[in-house]
């Protein structure tokens, strides 16, 4: 038993070790050919790279399955730098090293759940990022779209009422909408590229933008008028998604603090009675029974948001 025990110690010290090298060595290759490719295409933001990863390998491995294409697009909409090879094996790493520490303290298939949710963390940030800079684009476009109103009610055209605006209009509308016009100075023409810019930022206020400039350019009319009237309703739903955030603050909170609550408990009778929680640690069934708990406040926490998470 004790040579088996040995064994699988070494084992894992071993791929542990051959993860961090392959991930070292992905770096490498991938800071190397970042630089290399900043020589050629320095300050170019036409052109991109849809390798989904610098090392071959990895790059033919992750080409196999559908949802590579979807961690693509979400992080592509969270305007991240990465590539989608440094995520999926920063999650294979993550959920690895989460897999072997948990095996000592917690039974086979809690420490194989633990290690499936460490290792999602990683998209779990890309979507965090990608849901706060939706958010910075609604509540900054009902402005863009009064400043684009007055370009148009000046004389501008919408093509150079739109170049206007994206010159002076915070990030990350700024980098949308500079997008947007290059598509269409380059050949794309303006319904293209609106529903490209659609397809980057899937929210509900830049599609009425775009359903209002289609209409405009089938049916005529005063465009700037209906811009001005489609920022004002988009302030009085923002407002009123601010006061939903604001009542649905507490209940957050309060599955935050139920949450956190029974782990700091824990905590505290570990320090004061160590024997009293070494009892249940060293019982046959201990593992699986804080195995459960564990799982039983993650379920929790989620229902929780899911309850207090409301769509207007």
């Amino acid at each position: 038993m004790l040579i088996l025990s040995i064994l699988a110690f070494f084992a894992a010290i071993f791929l542990l070790a051959a993860i961090t090298v392959a991930v070292a060595w992905m770096g490498f290759v991938k800071q190397t050919g970042e630089a290399e490719a900043a020589q050629d295409d320095k300050d170019s933001a036409l052109f991109r790279n849809d390798r989904l990863s610098s090392f071959n390998f990895w790059d033919n491995l992750l080409a196999r399955f559908d949802f590579i294409e979807i961690l693509k697009v979400r992080m592509a909409q969270a305007d991240l730098d990465w590539s989608v090879g440094r995520v999926t094996a920063f999650m294979l790493l993550s959920g690895t090293i989460a897999g072997l520490f948990l095996l000592r303290i917690l039974p086979h298939w809690g420490a194989f759940a633990g290690a499936m949710v460490v290792a999602f963390v990683p998209y779990g940030y890309v979507l965090r990022a990608r849901e706060k800079r939706f958010r910075a684009f609604r509540e900054a476009f009902p402005d863009v779209l009064d400043s684009m109103a007055r370009a148009l009610r000046a004389g501008y055209a919408l093509p150079a009422a739109v170049d206007m605006v994206a010159a002076e209009a915070p990030e990350p509308i700024s980098t949308e909408l500079k997008k947007a016009s290059a598509e269409a100075n380059l050949g794309m023409g303006w319904s293209r590229a609106l529903e490209n810019l659609a397809r980057r930022v899937p929210v509900l206020e830049v599609n009425i933008f775009i359903s209002a400039v289609m209409l405009h350019a089938r049916t005529g009319g005063k465009l700037g008028e209906v811009l001005t009237g489609v920022a004002e309703n988009m302030r009085e739903a923002i407002s009123l998604q601010g006061e939903v955030r604001a009542l649905a603050a507490h209940g957050k909170l309060t599955g935050a603090v139920l949450t956190v609550l029974p782990l700091i408990i824990a905590v505290m009778m570990t320090l004061v009675s160590p024997d009293y929680m070494l009892t249940l640690y060293n019982h046959p069934a201990g593992k699986t029974l804080i195995a459960g708990a564990v799982a039983c406040l993650v379920l929790a926490q989620l229902v929780i948001r899911k309850i207090v998470d409301i769509k207007i």
